[in-house]
Parts: structure tokens; C-alpha cells; sequence
């Protein structure tokens, strides 16, 4: 069945592949997804109140620590209760959160799993020297690349998280 779906998607993108730099194809990918899957968590997630969530727990924060220090027992309880309520709250909001995730994890495999039929040990970006991220990429995946190159998974996550980093800035998602 997978592999059904992997010829799929080679009659697809294979065209692309095959007339394009890898760096090229790896950057376009992170972008697609990446924006896609900010988009998803911008519109599942009820943005405002994670601010107000994110708000109240700072305030919280030092409300409790005022009273720690004051030595205010009482007060202390209290906020006690209401850090409670707050996690409660965070804990629904997080629930949201969980849909984009579960909404793209199957896509996110599977194309993965295709892309590394093709990309599979080939260096995407050559850094002019040994770059620390690039040989923890190399650890995590078991890649042999030299620790100057960074394979398609890793070039993949910095543009993802780039692309995600900059679409969050624009839709003020704090």
C-alpha cells in the first residue's frame, strides 16, 4: 500500500526532482509544509486566549513569588488555587493545539519516508566549515555526511522553522 503511494507521489514530484537542485527542492518542501502547518495551528488554536493564558501565568508568577517572599501563607493558597484553574485552562488549550499535529504527522511521515528514496546521504547545504548543528543532525538520524553537510531532514527543519518563526510573526501569534 505504501508504496502505492510512494509511486504516487513520484509521478507527482518526480519531474520536479529530477530537473531541480536538491537544496531547491528540500527548501520548497520546508516552505509548503511549514506554512501549512502554522496555518493549521493558527487556525485550530484560539490564538487570544493563549495570550491571555500566557499573560495570566506571568502575572501569577509574580504574584507568587511576592507572596513567597513576604511569607504570606494565606495569599500563597490562594494563588495556589489559581495556578489550579490556570493549568486547567491550559490544559484544554493545549488539547486545540494537538489537532494540526495529528492533522499533518501521517503526511509529514510519509512524505519524509519518499523523500528519503531520494535524498537518502546526500549533502543539501555544505557549510565553508565543521557546523555543531549540523553534526547533531548527523547524530540523530545516523547520517555518515561529513560534519560540514546537512542532509535533506535537517535543511528541511531549518526552513520549516524559519518559514514558521516569520508566518507567526505576521499572524501575531505572539
Amino acid at each position: 500500500m505504501i508504496e502505492g503511494v510512494y509511486q504516487f507521489l513520484d509521478r507527482i514530484f518526480g519531474p520536479f526532482i529530477l530537473n531541480h537542485s536538491p537544496l531547491w527542492v528540500i527548501t520548497i518542501a520546508g516552505v509548503i509544509i511549514g506554512g501549512f502547518y502554522t496555518l493549521l495551528y493558527y487556525f485550530f488554536t484560539d490564538i487570544e486566549k493563549q495570550k491571555k493564558l500566557q499573560k495570566l501565568g506571568k502575572e501569577l508568577q509574580k504574584e507568587l513569588r511576592e507572596a513567597q517572599k513576604s511569607g504570606d501563607e494565606k495569599k500563597m493558597k490562594k494563588l495556589q488555587q489559581k495556578q489550579l484553574e490556570l493549568m486547567r485552562m491550559q490544559s484544554e488549550l493545549m488539547k486545540q493545539q494537538m489537532i494540526p499535529m495529528f492533522l499533518t504527522m501521517p503526511l509529514f511521515w510519509i512524505f519524509f519516508r519518499w523523500l528519503q528514496r531520494w535524498y537518502v546521504e546526500v549533502g543539501i547545504v555544505k557549510a565553508p566549515f565543521n557546523f555543531f548543528l549540523f553534526d547533531w543532525f548527523h547524530r540523530m538520524y545516523h547520517s555518515a555526511l561529513p560534519p560540514d553537510q546537512l542532509g535533506y531532514i535537517g535543511w528541511y527543519f531549518l526552513t520549516s522553522y524559519v518559514v514558521g518563526m516569520v508566518l507567526r510573526k505576521l499572524l501575531d501569534m505572539g
